[in-house]
């Protein structure tokens, strides 16, 4: 007798809890949401987080709060997101370099396709090569004329080793046989501020491109499959002849792993409701980033392929982290 009672109780705690959780997870969000994001502010990866943050706190009705934790080329920051807690109160918001090719060039306290769960895309950014006028070249091919004979001397600088713009000029340097320097920093709001006082001379990221259009740094080529729309005569790569060098920047959230499906499902409905909105779709074409559409396991197939394509790339320019 006293054994039944106690495995009822214990069923009927059993079933509370199911049916509080569900509850719970039906009524998400009833507090704060956390966005981490690996990069210091000032970058492509907080101009992209901002506005989504804005319209997922006006969808659920709950401040979606944003966490810059830089360092280590968005490593810190993916591993403190990797380690939240589970709760659908904790998410990553990310370029794709900490998750396709940090993890391949050095050891990280996280496995990008066990310590999360894809959650939705957030844009992909339309960046290009952009120059200080100090350098005194006004193309691409006359850039990569003065590196050839200046080796050394042109400064790149990147959001940090192992991110999309340090695969970019490693890329380039291999495909155009050129020594062009390297400078990373901790995120790319501190290489701007150096490009824009002269102290380097080159980057590859969505933050200069305002610059640009302000006359105070000069576009040379665009990394992207098509050219850009507000500079139709600036060329892309491909069209430059180097094929294969764009090294494409994804960003998207993810949740750490076990996070509850249902809040998963829940948050790609709205996201992919917002992405499609015209008015936001022009809103983020003006950060230069566009709102390619997925699921969450159209986004896990993504990952999967673009980790493979870095991974050649990688191999090719023999990159190593310094």
């Amino acid at each position: 007798m006293l054994r039944r009672e106690f495995l009822s109780c214990v069923g009927v705690a059993m079933a509370a809890a199911w049916a509080g959780a569900a509850r719970a997870q039906a009524n998400w969000p009833e507090r704060p949401v956390r966005l981490i994001l690996p990069y210091a502010p000032g970058g492509a990866t907080d101009l992209i987080a901002r506005p989504w943050a804005e319209k997922l706190s006006q969808a659920f009705g709950q401040q979606f709060v944003i966490e810059n934790r830089g360092g280590a080329a968005g490593m810190i920051g993916t591993e403190a997101a990797a380690k939240a807690t589970p709760d659908g109160y904790n998410f990553l918001l990310t370029p794709s370099a900490p998750l396709t090719a940090l993890p391949q060039l050095r050891k990280t306290p996280y496995d990008p396709a066990k310590s999360f769960t894809p959650v939705g895309r957030v844009g992909d950014l339309v960046s290009g090569y952009v120059i200080h006028p100090s350098a005194g070249v006004r193309t691409f091919p006359e850039m990569i004329a003065y590196a050839k004979k200046n080796p050394g001397k042109l400064a790149y600088g990147s959001a940090g080793l192992g991110s999309s713009s340090h695969m970019r000029i490693e890329t380039l340097r291999t495909k155009a046989e050129v020594d062009i320097l390297h400078v990373p920093y901790r995120g790319t709001g501190d290489a701007l501020n150096d490009l824009l006082a002269g102290n380097i001379h080159m980057m590859n990221e969505v933050a200069p491109i305002a610059h640009v259009r302000a006359g105070k740094l000069i576009l040379l080529a665009i990394t992207h499959s098509a050219r850009h729309p507000d500079f139709p005569d600036v060329p892309t790569l491909r069209e430059l002849g180097y094929e294969d060098a764009d090294v494409p920047s994804w960003y998207s959230i993810q949740a750490p792993a076990g996070t509850p499906k249902q809040i998963i499902a829940k948050m790609n409905a709205k996201m992919l409701e917002i992405g499609a909105d015209p008015e936001f779709k022009a809103r983020m074409l003006k950060l230069n980033v566009l709102l390619p559409l997925q699921t969450p396991e159209q986004m896990a197939r993504h990952l999967e392929e673009d980790t493979k394509a870095i991974g050649a790339v990688i191999k090719a320019a023999n990159i190593k982290l310094e």
